[in-house]
C-alpha cells in the first residue's frame, strides 16, 4: 500500500465491513425484532451494509446511505442491488458538515442507523494532518493537567456515536454500529452523564482481527430508543451467536463491569476509604536515570559508565518486573532526586557532588523533557516521590497486565523498592501489617470485588481509583 493511500485509509476510517459481516449484523438485529421504517448509513463506503440491509429488512421504505468518497460513490452505484431497489438513494456529504437533525426529524416512524464508524483517534489524525474530524473543542470537558496529559484524545467514532443517540432521542428508533468496544462504554457514560433517554443497550463481540485485520476489542454496538426510558447498563455477549452474558452497568456514579457480583459485595465499596495507592514514579528520562549494574558498575540507558554516590539511587522494579515476579534479584536502578514533589535538587551540590556533575553533564537531555509537567518546577524534578516512596515494606501491582497478582515486597539491598509509573503500590513500615493487608487483598473477596469493576480490554485496565474503592478495614471484619 502507498504511503498516501494508507493516510486516506487512517482519515476516512476506510476499513470496510465485508458483506458476510455486514449480513450477520442484520440478521442479529432481525433475530432482536428490529424492523424498522426507514435505515440510515451514515458513512456507507462500498455499500456492503446498504445491501444487507435492503435484502434484511424488506418492510422498509426508505435505505439511506450517505458517503464522503466520490470513488465509492460511482462503485455502489452501478451494483444491481441499487439500481434495482426504488428505496435506497445515496447522497454525496461529509458526516461532519451534513444536516443530520433535519434528515431525520423527517421521519416520525422507527429508524435504524447502521453502520461502521472510523476507527481512529484524533490525535492519530492530527500525525497524518489528516481534515476529516468534527470541530476541534474538548467535548468531554476534560480540564488542566487531564487535558495536557492526552485525556482529550479521543476516538473520532466515539464523538459521531455521540451526534447520533442526539439524533434518536425522544424517538422510537434502533442504533447499531460496529465499533471498538470500549467506546461503546464511554458512549454509555455519556448517555448516563447527560440523562437523555435509552431503552435498552447490548453488545456482541466481533472477531476484529478476522474481518478487518485489526488487534482490538471490537462489536457490534445495538441500542434501543423510545420517549421515556433511562436504562443505563449494558448487556456484554461474546458473539452473535451467544445467549449467555454479564451485565455492565451504574452504581454509586461509576461503571461496573459486572453489576451482579458487585451487588453481592457492594458493601466493601468505599470512595472515602483510607486505602492510597501510590503510583511508581515518572521522570520521562530513562537513558539518564536509569541504570544497570555490570560488574558492580552503573552503566546508563546511553551505554555510558557511570562513578557516582550511592546516596540517591534505589533499586527499581520496573512493572514487567512486578507482573512476572520477579522482585527478588534484579538488574536495575535509579536515580531519585527529591524526597516529595518539588523538592529543591540544589542540595544534592554538596551532599553528592558527583551525582550533582553527573546531572549537569546531562542536562541537554533532561532540560528537553516534553511534558509541562516540569516547567516551573527545580531543575531534574521527578513525579510520583514521598515519603511513601522510602517505606521498607510495600504492596504492588502493574496497572498494564490483565490480571490481579499482587506482591509483597520488602527492601532490596538493604534500601527501599522504587518502581516505574505503570506500577501501584501501598507503602508500610510494619511487616506485620504489610502482610495482613497482602493477605486480604489476595483473598477471593477481594478479587471478585475488583473483577467487578476492572475492564480488562483497557490498556491500563487496573486504576488507582478502583484499587482504592476497597474498604479493607471492612474486609478485615468480614474475613477475619
Amino acid at each position: 500500500m502507498t504511503r498516501i493511500a494508507h493516510k486516506s485509509q487512517i482519515e476516512y476510517g476506510d476499513f470496510q465491513t465485508p458483506i458476510e459481516l455486514a449480513q450477520k449484523v442484520c440478521q442479529k438485529l432481525v433475530e432482536l425484532g428490529v424492523n424498522p421504517n426507514v435505515i440510515v448509513e451514515p458513512t456507507c463506503g462500498v455499500g456492503n451494509f446498504i445491501e444487507a440491509a435492503s435484502s434484511s429488512f424488506p418492510s422498509a421504505s426508505k435505505i439511506i446511505g450517505v458517503e464522503i468518497n466520490s470513488n465509492y460513490l460511482e462503485a455502489l452505484k452501478r451494483k444491481s442491488q441499487f439500481l434495482n431497489d426504488e428505496r435506497i438513494e445515496i447522497k454525496h456529504s461529509d458526516f461532519f458538515q451534513f444536516d443530520w437533525s433535519s434528515l431525520t426529524s423527517q421521519f416520525q416512524k422507527e429508524t435504524l442507523v447502521l453502520g461502521n464508524f472510523p476507527w481512529v483517534t484524533n490525535s492519530q489524525q492530527g500525525i497524518i494532518s489528516g481534515e476529516n474530524l468534527p470541530e476541534k473543542k474538548n467535548f468531554q470537558n476534560h480540564s488542566g493537567l487531564n487535558a495536557i496529559t492526552g485525556k482529550s484524545n479521543f476516538d473520532i467514532s466515539e464523538w459521531m456515536l455521540i451526534q447520533v443517540v442526539q439524533w434518536l432521542q425522544k424517538r422510537n428508533a434502533y442504533l447499531a454500529m460496529l465499533c471498538k468496544t470500549s467506546v461503546t462504554r464511554k458512549i454509555l457514560g455519556y448517555l448516563h452523564d447527560k440523562k437523555l433517554n435509552v431503552a435498552y443497550c447490548g453488545t456482541y463481540k466481533i472477531d476484529a482481527k478476522k474481518y478487518f485485520d485489526a488487534t482490538v476489542d471490537a462489536c457490534l454496538f445495538f441500542c434501543k430508543f423510545d420517549l421515556n426510558s433511562q436504562n443505563y447498563f449494558c448487556d456484554v455477549f461474546s458473539s452473535f451467536e451467544s445467549s449467555d452474558y454479564y451485565r455492565i452497568g451504574y452504581r454509586n456514579n461509576i461503571l461496573v463491569r459486572n453489576i451482579i457480583t458487585f451487588e453481592k459485595l457492594k458493601d466493601f465499596y468505599d470512595v472515602k476509604s483510607e486505602t492510597k495507592w501510590r503510583s511508581g514514579i515518572k521522570h520521562d528520562c530513562a537513558s539518564v536515570m536509569e541504570f544497570r549494574k555490570i560488574n558492580n558498575t552503573l552503566v546508563n540507558g546511553l551505554g555510558e559508565t557511570v562513578d557516582i554516590e550511592e546516596t540517591y539511587i534505589f533499586p527499581l522494579l520496573k512493572g514487567s518486573y512486578v507482573a512476572q515476579n520477579q522482585i527478588q534479584a534484579i538488574d536495575r536502578y535509579i536515580l531519585v532526586t527529591q524526597k516529595f514533589v518539588g523538592e529543591s535538587t540544589e542540595y544534592i551540590k554538596d551532599s553528592a557532588p558527583k551525582t550533582w556533575n553527573y546531572l549537569e553533564s546531562h542536562a541537554k537531555y533532561l532540560d528537553k523533557r516534553k511534558s509541562k509537567i516540569y516547567q516551573k518546577n527545580p531543575r531534574f524534578s521527578i513525579f510520583g516521590v514521598g515519603s511513601y516512596t522510602f517505606s521498607p515494606w510495600k504492596i504492588a501491582i502493574c496497572g498494564l497486565y490483565k490480571k490481579l497478582d499482587f506482591r509483597l515486597i520488602g527492601q532490596i539491598e538493604a534500601k527501599p523498592a522504587v518502581f516505574d509509573d505503570t506500577v501501584y503500590f501501598l507503602s508500610f513500615d510494619d511487616e506485620q501489617v504489610a502482610d495482613k493487608t497482602f493477605q486480604l487483598l489476595t483473598s477471593s473477596l477481594a478479587k471478585d470485588f475488583y473483577s467487578s469493576l476492572i475492564f480488562w480490554d483497557e490498556k491500563r485496565p487496573i486504576k488507582s481509583s478502583i484499587l482504592n474503592c476497597l474498604n479493607l478495614t471492612d474486609l478485615s471484619k468480614a474475613r477475619f
